[in-house]
């Protein structure tokens, strides 16, 4: 396989643990996002999006996070990444697409960019814009997982799923931009534990090749 990435997108960190949480091996193709090398004509044939990551396995040819991972658990079920219970896979899914459906999109590099340019705001707005959104985001997580009985160690359960794949880059995002995490105390016991397995604490940006 050959995971189209970058070293900081929170996306392509997700299906990095997943990677390694299931022991497949793959071949990083780095992307610099800064460096706007993902809007390259080689790129945009790949994923006319643009965007990262993209999955390539025996000629398919993946894209958006979320359908590659459930992708590899289709290809891969061991182990599962959604529980057998349609209900328990209903909420695994819901508390994934809190950050990556709901979260990630509006905080993302190139909405960032379009706040600074075009829009011309400063720092501190962008800042307080990013915040803002993440703050809902943990807000709503706490609650869900704080006042589940279906919450073990991880986010469902005692095995790390879907949800736990999307809940640790996003708490690790918000360590970059200083958001204080002191009300989200469920979330955050939730991403140390999260960290003590290897397969997260391998897929963190600073343990990638092309990390700077």
């Amino acid at each position: 396989m050959k995971l189209h990435g970058y070293y900081r997108s929170s996306a392509a960190f997700r299906v990095r643990i997943a990677l390694n949480l299931k022991g497949i091996g793959y071949e990083t193709v780095a992307h610099h996002l800064r460096k706007s090398e993902h809007l390259r004509p080689d790129f945009l044939e790949l994923n006319p999006q643009g965007l990262l990551p993209v999955l390539e396995d025996e000629g398919e040819v993946l894209f958006q996070s979320l359908a590659i991972l459930e992708y590899l658990d289709e290809t891969h079920p061991n182990p599962p990444l959604l529980p057998g219970h349609p209900g328990d896979r209903a909420r695994v899914r819901a508390l994934a697409q809190i950050v990556a459906c709901d979260v990630h999109p509006i905080d993302n590099l190139r909405v960032l960019r379009y706040l600074r340019e075009p829009l011309g705001h400063d720092e501190p707005t962008v800042q307080a814009w990013y915040n803002h959104w993440m703050a809902e985001g943990f807000k709503a997580l706490e609650a869900l997982l704080s006042g589940s009985e279906q919450t073990g160690r991880f986010c469902h359960g005692d095995e790390p799923t879907l949800a736990d794949l999307c809940l640790v880059p996003q708490v690790f995002n918000a360590g970059n931009f200083k958001l204080d995490m002191t009300p989200y105390p469920t979330v955050v016991r939730i991403f140390d534990a999260c960290l003590k397995l290897p397969a997260f604490e391998r897929a963190m940006p600073a343990n990638q090749p092309d990390a700077e």
